[in-house]
């Protein structure tokens, strides 16, 4: 199969996006109001509105948009790794509201613990994966939310793919040279 074309990344980004947040708001709209949510859940701190998230949600797809149409023009299959990213980000997210909504704190912490485990072992500091994780919890939590508990394993996988699988890189290729240099 050929691979999509650049050009359509970005906008279909945007759109799902922007659909997302649409009919997120407009559900809570027509149930009783959009929803407001305290920072760590205290009265005392200010209050965040889910219709925040008719901005952070197109600006994800534009995020995410811009950095796979991006790899794409460079490896014309790049996007393959990208879809599969933001598809698993996407089930986490789904997972993980799902759990929330029905009550399973236990199943919600498990599904919490992979998603920081997978952090260490892919890249999912990249866009594509944050864009799916906000839009698969989005339904019930709203964008603003997601997006900050996403934080977590964005820098733990940041800090291990970028500092600590490198450094261990290093210290084996330096290990085995050591070796290789005492036998000759």
């Amino acid at each position: 199969m050929a691979s999509p074309p650049s050009r359509w990344i970005l906008p279909g980004a945007v759109i799902v996006g922007m659909t997302a947040a649409l009919m997120h708001l407009g559900w809570e709209y027509s149930h009783g109001g959009i929803q407001r949510h305290h920072l760590l859940n205290d009265a005392s701190l200010p209050a965040i509105s889910n219709a925040w998230g008719l901005l952070v949600l197109p600006l994800f797809g534009v995020l995410a948009g811009w950095e796979v149409s991006r790899r794409t023009r460079a490896h014309a299959r790049a996007w393959w790794p990208a879809v599969a990213g933001f598809l698993g980000a996407l089930a986490a997210g789904v997972a993980l509201s799902v759990a929330f909504v029905t009550q399973g704190e236990p199943a919600a912490t498990q599904v919490m613990l992979g998603v920081l485990m997978a952090s260490v072992l892919f890249p999912t500091y990249r866009a594509e994966y944050l864009f799916g994780f906000v839009i698969g919890m989005t339904a019930v939590f709203g964008a603003i939310l997601p997006a900050l508990v996403a934080c977590v394993p964005m820098l733990i996988s940041a800090v291990s793919r970028q500092v600590v699988w490198r450094l261990a890189q290093y210290a084996l290729r330096r290990s085995t040279g050591a070796v290789a240099v005492r036998r000759g």
